[in-house]
């Protein structure tokens, strides 16, 4: 009689949980190991499984095809191998697979979906009151949002001087009593005092980030893992090169099932001094060894670009270079790295102190639209003031700006993009042009689709002449008041009135 417990059903690209009674005592962390390997008509899969606590491991399993499948489950505690079977049923509504790279600047799911990122950044919400946890998947349910950036481990920065409601390993933190916004030390600051155990992790912690990623999948929502950053006091982000590769083993032993999954290796990497290009790299190897499902994986920087043309590195995450010009410099990172520009900080909406978090609703909206027609995808963070530190940024809870009632709108003209997103064209000076991505090498005289956008600029009239046949439709777009008007039908030379105002955009799309 087998001594796994397991479903017997599982729908393509859901997950499969084996487990297992094991040891207890010592350190079955370190001491123990269990593995999977998975196989049906399509693909045979071998994955590491992970201790859970209490005695249990776990091996888990997405199966990326429908059909039989059988398993093999072996472990040094184990007599003999343990089998298994199951079948991976259609998928069911909403689940499209993970999120791919498609047409080289762009994603889709593996179902074939289009996918246009519309991200959001609340780095520890994950690590908040139940409460408050709920408020923000409220919040996230009733937005565009279709991707989230959160961390693993907690954070320690300005407006974040609380604890977090668990820790990832057993031991003790530092007295935080004596941490007040007068003697706050940032990032670089100590961490004597803590009490940990590297090599014992607290199952707890790891159940409650798993729960929500769950609840992400469920609002169709992309988890963008963090797996590392430098704002610490626990001293987590200055653990040796063993104990890193440690954390990264089980990580993603736990993580990687989960279809709704991203990495990013770090936010800010080039914050943390003690780690070297040779560690980043050795993590990305790590992940592209044992992640069996390949999912995407970035780098997040601060003051000093990765080199995104790393193999391992699937799409460019990228926090602005310059105060000012952040989505103008798309057209630049695409010609340069030939992979997706995701803008994953383009400065945050809010009223703070911090330079990078106090542009205006409609600057943000701005960003966002210049970003998209340049053939790339914004994120969004939110840092208005609370009298109680609840900042979206990092907490989540409610959301007090303007921007994001207006990315609903982008999402959908993005949505109607012909193929797979839009690419820039340099037509004039003064507007953005974006058409729909075209293969290497492809160029048409005359497109099927232009969207063109004015960002601050407020032409009272533009005049728009492809050739003399075509007839296109044009929609006028208000992108801050959320309003598209319909103009007709065109063809030749055409003039198409404006209001005179900030923040236009026009469609024009061949008429079939």
């Amino acid at each position: 009689m087998s001594k796994l417990l397991f479903q017997e059903q599982v729908e393509r690209w859901g997950m499969l949980e084996v487990s297992c009674q094991g040891p207890a005592e010592g350190n079955p962390f370190v001491d123990h190991h269990i593995q999977g390997v998975f196989t049906g008509e399509k693909e045979t899969v071998k994955t590491d499984g992970f201790y859970d606590g209490d005695g249990v491991y776990k091996v888990r399993f997405m199966p990326s095809f429908e059909g039989s499948y059988r398993f093999t489950i072996s472990a040094d505690f184990l007599e003999k191998e343990e089998t298994g079977s199951f079948v991976s049923l259609p998928a069911g509504e909403g689940n499209h697979g993970p999120v791919r790279v498609a047409d080289t600047y762009h994603f889709a799911y593996e179902d074939g979906t289009r996918y246009y990122s519309i991200g959001t950044t609340c780095y520890v919400w994950d690590l908040q009151s139940d409460e408050r946890i709920a408020q923000t998947l409220e919040t996230l349910k009733a937005s565009a949002f279709n991707k989230i950036r959160f961390c693993i481990f907690p954070k320690h920065y300005d407006y974040n001087l609380g604890e977090p409601r668990s820790y990832p390993y057993e031991g003790t933190p530092m007295d935080s009593s004596v941490l007040t916004k007068e003697n706050f030390w940032g990032y670089t600051g100590k961490t004597e005092g803590n009490d940990w155990d590297f090599y014992r992790f607290n199952p707890v912690h790891f159940r409650h980030i798993e729960k929500c990623i769950l609840a992400l999948q469920e609002l169709g929502i992309e988890a963008d893992l963090i797996v590392m950053h430098p704002y610490d006091r626990w001293g987590f982000s200055q653990m040796t090169k063993e104990q890193d590769d440690f954390y990264w083993n089980y990580v993603i032993a736990r993580f990687s099932a989960y279809r709704n999954v991203w990495w990013s290796l770090a936010n800010e990497y080039d914050l943390m001094k003690n780690k070297t290009t040779e560690d980043w790299e050795r993590y990305g190897a790590i992940l592209c060894e044992k992640d069996a499902y390949r999912h995407l994986r970035s780098i997040h920087n601060c003051m000093g670009m990765y080199d995104h043309s790393r193999p391992w590195i699937t799409h460019c995450s990228i926090q602005r270079q310059d105060i000012y010009k952040t989505s103008e410099l798309v057209d630049e990172w695409r010609e340069k790295y030939h992979k997706p520009i995701v803008m994953d900080e383009i400065a945050y909406e809010g009223n703070i102190q911090h330079g990078w978090g106090n542009i205006s609703g409609e600057e943000m909206l701005r960003r966002f639209w210049e970003a998209a027609c340049r053939g790339g995808y914004p994120g969004h963070g939110e840092t208005y003031m609370n009298p109680d530190d609840i900042l979206w940024w990092s907490h989540g809870g409610t959301l007090h700006g303007e921007s994001w009632k207006r990315f609903e709108l982008l999402h959908d003209i993005m949505c109607e993009t012909p193929g797979n997103g839009l690419m820039p064209l340099t037509r004039g000076f003064d507007e953005i042009c974006a058409v729909p991505q075209e293969a290497e090498g492809e160029e048409k005289p005359v497109k099927d689709y232009y969207l063109m956008y004015y960002s601050f600029m407020r032409p009272s009239f533009r005049d728009y002449y492809f050739d003399d046949e075509t007839k296109f439709r044009v929609k006028v777009i208000d992108t801050w008041e959320m309003t598209v008007e319909d103009r007709g039908v065109f063809s030749g030379k055409f003039r198409v009135e404006l209001p005179g105002k900030a923040y236009m955009a026009v469609q024009i799309k061949k008429e079939a």
